[in-house]
């Protein structure tokens, strides 16, 4: 039997911890190992407690999530930072982004939608509509340095790679790439996650802004 997803819940309001925490351990693969109500606080915990996925508020009293994120996401990379935020085009997600967390979810999310967003970031996968990836490059996007004189990073790729590559940098989802290369799902996640490894990226979010770093997208 596989062993469940372990969860460490961060927020500074109990209320909004509880529900969560009823909200995953009514799944059967999911466990909820600890709780933090602020960044310092989630940062020990996190390092007590070697979470598989932590779910970070933003803003919080004392050290908040984007300097909680990087300090976890630093101390340990196998630990997967999700973003809880009230608004999807809030400056401090993406703050934590950019520090490394895997992506982000709206506080109001639908039960389905949290559950599928944590399993979705343990297995490597970034929790980004296709949208949300454009306002997220559109918000970094002057803070990309360009390093198109530079080597280019698919080198290593196959070409079939490099055409899911592509279109990860584009936004699109799994689904989406297996349309529109005419592949099964099952092959795209494949290739997915040979690109990752092969270009070192920590996740989706990496590898699509590596792709607008090198003018490749």
């Amino acid at each position: 039997m596989t062993d469940p997803i372990r969860v460490l819940l961060v927020d500074d309001q109990e209320l909004i911890r509880v529900g969560f925490r009823l909200v995953l351990e009514a799944e059967p693969d999911m466990v909820v190992v600890g709780e933090a109500g602020e960044g310092e606080a989630a940062i020990a915990r996190s390092r007590d407690l070697r979470p598989d996925v932590v779910l970070m508020d933003i803003r919080m009293p004392g050290v908040d999530g984007i300097a909680a994120t990087e300090a976890i996401v630093e101390a340990l990379p196998e630990t997967r930072v999700l973003v809880l935020t009230t608004f999807d085009l809030d400056e401090y997600a993406f703050g934590a982004i950019r520090a490394g967390a895997s992506g982000f979810l709206l506080k109001d999310a639908q039960r389905h939608e949290l559950t599928s967003a944590v399993r979705a970031v343990h297995r490597g996968d970034a929790v980004l509509a296709p949208r949300v990836t454009r306002r997220l490059l559109g918000h970094l996007g002057p803070q990309i340095t360009p390093m198109s004189d530079e080597p280019d990073p698919t080198s290593s790729l196959t070409e079939r790679e490099r055409d899911v590559f592509l279109a990860i940098a584009r936004g699109l989802t799994n689904m989406e790439i297996a349309q529109s290369l005419f592949l099964s799902e099952s092959t795209v996640k494949t290739h997915v996650g040979r690109v990752l490894m092969k270009l070192e990226a920590r996740d989706r979010i990496q590898a699509v802004i590596l792709a607008h770093r090198y003018g490749l997208a």
